[in-house]
């Protein structure tokens, strides 16, 4: 006679391959001849905070992990603290399983999800993380976790991680009852900017062996090349787990482009291990000095803000990462760095408001990621020479895009009658954030000794 279903909850987990939860859950059911069901909660709490784009690209992985999995994928809507006990008691599960959340929100999720099972007698069995070395585990030699990344890179490597496995075999899909489906979901397509690539583990794979078969060899060199395909594309595969860290690190080849990939990995489980460390960095500064920093705010702020995030601000390298980002979800990195850089130094207004536009249009918007990476621009988060690092535009578009086709991709009219000339003076601008920054740190140390000194003060 078969035992009790297991349960499976996807989160950002959404593959078959290299899965231990998924492993751990089918090995579960298989010793008691029970079936497995799937399920993927939308959670309108966290969909409130994807825009469009990765609300529609969520739904085209969704599909094709409801297509790998025999059209068995069970959704519901809801808390999933009312959710996932409801369809464990529907189904007589004892035991929900889950790859691990490092996210604040995720883990708070956990907590009331696991107080919600156990009061019924139930279970969540959490095993593993979305990273090649989980949130926690990389410690200096003393115990402690690392504020700076080219050590916590040191640390992560001689760590290591396991070798990636297969695809469950000899499981039992079985689907639950869903009360909402993909089309429901689905976000109007009026609504979605970019045009979206090919979604699912499948399509992960395709850009991995693209990218091996190579663009990988010439990557320490052409990754900071817009004008290049020279990026492996995989960060919204890695933002949904279409695929694992771990596979890509087991397949990344030894010598300076592979160390130079391997470090931008590590950069991801960096920035997962500071917000796990600080959740309150998600939305705040890290560096004391971050709270003092004076930025500009009110209508010309705002027109300013405007024309930045339109891809009008007469620099054509950062108005054409801004076109890329509404034309296609996603931003080469480099130019991502330059068009925070410019908001904040040469415009400055927060970068907070400059992150919750990225979270609002990407694809590949993970809030470890993409607010960490803000601050290490904006000189408030984790960069050993905070603030003093500021792009210039012009110097970047000749090191970077040298015959100008990443701009004449995304900004044709450059260079033709129209074209609006630059609506700040980089120079001008470089040196009002520098004395900005001198005043925050003054205002820090005044702080620091007086504790009484709000930081909002001016």
């Amino acid at each position: 006679m078969a035992g009790a279903p297991v349960m499976f909850w996807f989160r950002r987990d959404l593959r078959l391959t290299d899965h231990p939860a998924l492993l751990a859950a089918v090995d579960e059911a298989r010793s008691s001849g029970a079936a497995v069901v799937p399920l993927f909660v939308i959670d309108d709490g966290l969909m409130a905070t994807s825009g469009p784009n990765r609300r529609a690209y969520l739904v085209r992985t969704l599909a094709s992990l409801d297509e790998s999995l025999g059209g068995t994928l069970t959704l519901r809507r809801g808390r999933p603290e009312d959710v996932v006990p409801t369809v464990a008691a529907e189904l007589g599960a004892v035991a929900v399983y889950a790859t691990g959340d490092c996210a604040p929100y995720g883990r708070r999720r956990d907590g009331r999800v696991t107080d919600a099972l156990a009061a019924a007698g139930r279970v969540l069995r959490l095993v593993g993380s979305p990273y090649a070395v989980s949130p926690g585990r990389v410690l200096s030699g003393e115990g402690n976790p690392y504020r700076v990344f080219t050590p916590y890179r040191r640390a992560w490597a001689a760590h290591g991680w396991p070798e990636p496995t297969g695809r469950p075999a000899g499981a039992n899909w079985a689907r639950g009852t869903s009360d909402v489906t993909l089309a429901d979901i689905d976000p109007d397509p009026t609504t979605v900017t970019a045009t979206l690539p090919s979604a699912g583990e499948g399509a992960a794979a395709e850009l991995l062996d693209r990218f091996l078969a190579g663009p990988v060899d010439a990557y320490d060199e052409d990754r900071n090349r817009p004008d290049r395909p020279g990026t492996s594309r995989l960060s919204p595969h890695l933002r949904f787990g279409t695929i694992h860290p771990r596979q890509v690190l087991a397949r990344t080849p030894i010598g300076p482009s592979g160390d130079v990939f391997r470090s931008e990995l590590a950069w991801r489980d960096f920035y997962a291990d500071v917000l796990w460390r600080r959740p309150d960095s998600a939305w705040q500064s890290l560096s004391p000095t971050g709270a003092h920093l004076r930025c500009d705010t009110g209508p010309e702020a705002d027109a300013r803000f405007e024309a930045w995030a339109e891809g009008r601000t007469g620099y054509p390298l950062v108005d054409a990462g801004m076109r890329q980002l509404a034309a296609e979800g996603w931003m080469h990195n480099r130019v991502r760095m330059l068009a925070a850089s410019f908001l904040v130094k040469d415009l400055h207004i927060d970068w907070q408001r400059g992150a919750a536009l990225f979270m609002d249009l990407l694809i590949d918007g993970d809030l470890a990621s993409n607010n960490h990476g803000w601050q290490w621009v904006a000189g408030t988060g984790t960069d050993a020479a905070p603030f003093y690092r500021i792009f210039s535009p012009d110097r970047q578009a000749e090191r970077f895009d040298p015959d100008g086709a990443y701009v004449a991709r995304y900004v044709p009219e450059y260079g033709a009658f129209g074209y609006p000339a630059p609506i700040v003076d980089h120079a001008v601008e470089r040196l009002d954030a520098l004395a900005r920054w001198d005043e925050a740190k003054t205002a820090a140390a005044a702080a620091s000794a007086d504790p009484s000194v709000d930081p909002a003060s001016p």
